[in-house]
């Protein structure tokens, strides 16, 4: 388990973020009205696209190991955002405030399971880094 968990964490939230920006880019998100009324300011036939060509791309950073780190900070970045409805959209987030959260509250609050997944990935991945400096620096 310990070999292979953090590369089946990695390629599920590769997997996640390739279908859910693909649905997004097709206009098949179910997300797509909770993305208009958060970022309402925004054209949603233009922005929710956009958005969906972003999370493919974060997807596609995980599956290329040399982009990892720039795709974990796009994640965190993108998921930092995706928090916003429950600030901003309290009505819709929650029958009672912060007990009871709607489907779409829940929606949201799973995304602390994602990035939760994309900490052990970069740890995994920042630990082979300094593994790596470590053997450089015992060489010279």
């Amino acid at each position: 388990m310990e070999k292979h968990s953090v590369n089946f964490m990695r390629i599920a939230l590769a997997v996640v973020y390739i279908w859910f920006g693909g649905l997004k880019i097709f206009g098949m998100s179910p997300a797509g009205e909770l993305v208009e009324q958060t970022v309402y300011w925004f054209r949603p036939e233009i922005f929710i696209p956009i958005l969906g060509v972003c999370e493919v791309i974060i997807g596609l950073g995980l599956l290329i190991k040399k982009f990892i780190p720039y795709a974990i900070v796009l994640l965190l970045l993108h998921m930092t955002v995706t928090l916003f409805p429950i600030f901003i959209l309290k009505t819709i987030c929650f029958d009672t405030f912060p007990f009871c959260p709607t489907l779409i509250g829940q929606y949201i609050i799973k995304n602390l399971v994602l990035i939760s997944g994309a900490l052990v990935v970069a740890g995994k991945y920042n630990e082979n880094y300094y593994a790596e400096t470590n053997l450089k620096m015992e060489r010279d």
